[in-house]
């Protein structure tokens, strides 16, 4: 059942480093779980490349001095989840408050409801995708592997059984927070070159696996992703499948401070980084 119609905020900001991006996502939970902003959809990406690693992940999966040599940075979500080389890509979050219809619920609840939009942003794009729906014995069984796109969860969006878009949730007492990434173009493997694996050989069937599990849009299309065109697919498919009414906005004065706040004090502080 659709949700009655809501006006929701549509920011797009300018790529920026792993640590600002995560610092925004926080802050705008927090003022829109108090209902001092609307629930959001924001649209953006990453400059440089971050690896960002899932709230509970282990920081030696990430071999740091690898990371240093690609000037990769690296940055720790505050939803969960495996790693992931942001770059190439477009990333998606959404915020609100969890009394907000499209928000309601469990994780999965929500999941496959913000996921509509998603297939329908893809169609807009020229792609035919699905999503998954895994039992618990399924999604177990790799949990020890470091990459986050090797491993589709449910409700996220495959094509022809290879993962596409990965999203990730994190539920407070009065606030959801969803955010996911859209690969666009580049080589997955790419990861895989500052994650640490006993041997070579184990390096190298850690990339067949994930390209036997993982794609992108260009792979799929055959072209280029473009992040504008990809950005105008979500906004038209959010306000049509989930009938929200999206004002283009930014961020008010006061979430910009906490996000300075978040941003010095929590994501780009080595403590945060490096806590597990």
């Amino acid at each position: 059942m659709v949700p009655a119609p809501s006006t929701w905020r549509l920011l797009r900001t300018q790529p920026a480093r792993g640590a600002w991006n995560m610092a925004v996502d926080e802050a705008i939970l927090e003022f829109a779980a108090r209902g001092e902003v609307p629930p959001t959809l924001r649209l953006y990406s990453w400059a440089p490349p971050c690896i960002s690693l899932g709230y509970a992940q282990p920081i030696n999966d990430v071999d740091l001095d690898q990371l240093q040599v690609f000037s990769w940075e690296i940055v720790r979500r505050p939803t969960g989840g495996k790693a992931i080389l942001h770059t190439d890509e477009l990333t998606y979050s959404v915020c609100g408050p969890n009394s907000e219809p499209r928000l309601v619920g469990g994780v999965l609840e929500s999941y496959q409801r913000l996921s509509f939009a998603l297939l329908e942003a893809l169609t807009r794009l020229g792609i035919t995708a699905d999503t998954v729906s895994k039992s618990a014995s399924q999604q177990s069984l790799n949990v020890d592997n470091p990459v986050c796109f090797e491993v589709p969860s449910n409700y996220e969006i495959t094509v022809g059984s290879k993962k596409l878009i990965g999203s990730a949730q994190a539920r407070r007492k009065s606030g959801v927070l969803q955010h996911g990434s859209l690969p666009l173009s580049g080589d997955l493997t790419r990861i895989l070159k500052v994650l640490n694996f006993p041997d070579d050989n184990r390096r190298q069937q850690a990339a067949v696996r994930l390209l036997a599990h993982a794609t992108t849009v260009e792979a799929v299309l055959g072209y280029h992703g473009d992040w504008w065109l990809a950005s105008q697919a979500f906004r038209i498919a959010f306000n049509k499948t989930l009938d929200m009414d999206l004002q283009l906005g930014g961020l008010t004065p006061s979430e910009g401070r906490r996000a300075i706040e978040l941003y010095q004090e929590k994501y780009n502080n080595p403590e945060w980084t490096e806590r597990f």
